[in-house]
């Protein structure tokens, strides 16, 4: 099993989306990125509102887990989802190995280069650091609270192209 740790806004949104995704294993919310030693969410200081997704290697690469992040939030927007302002909700992706930080820049530049978003990713890449998990209530959200708040959907059109390789020695 591997981990992805993405902030992309509201974690209870990207929760609900996430846990759907073939080769997802499980998810939780909390706090990552920041400041404050045992974050929660009334004193998370600097972290951003974060999803550890689970998935298995076998059926969803880590790449995929990435396009599918960048599928449900604007990554063009500065500490920002929907309604939601401030650095608790800007995008990024903490990477936990050098394999998952050069994926994650590849992405972004493919992510730029489609054109699919009308400005450029801000998408932070940082090393992962602690995950502070989210307390009991704000675990699987949406589903206890299906006509709660979130600011996330899956655009069905926005698919990335792949990528074309350079032939070997040229």
């Amino acid at each position: 099993m591997e981990k992805a740790i993405l902030a992309g806004g509201c974690f209870w949104g990207m929760q609900d989306l996430f846990r759907r995704q073939p080769g997802v294993i499980s998810t939780r919310v909390g706090y990552a990125g920041g400041d404050v030693p045992n974050a929660t969410y009334r004193n998370h200081g600097t972290h951003a509102e974060a999803i550890e997704v689970v998935f298995d290697p076998e059926q969803t690469s880590y790449r995929d887990v990435l396009e599918f992040f960048f599928r449900i939030h604007d990554p063009t927007t500065l500490n920002r989802q929907g309604n939601d302002i401030g650095m608790s909700y800007r995008s990024a992706i903490f990477y936990a190995d050098e394999e998952q930080r050069r994926v994650a820049e590849e992405t972004i530049a493919d992510v730029d280069s489609a054109g699919r978003w009308p400005g450029k990713v801000v998408t932070e890449v940082a090393p992962a650091g602690d995950f502070w998990e989210a307390e009991p209530e704000h675990q699987d959200y949406l589903e206890h609270y299906p006509n709660g708040y979130t600011c996330h959907f899956v655009r069905p059109d926005w698919v990335l192209p792949q990528r074309t390789e350079a032939p070997a020695g040229g």
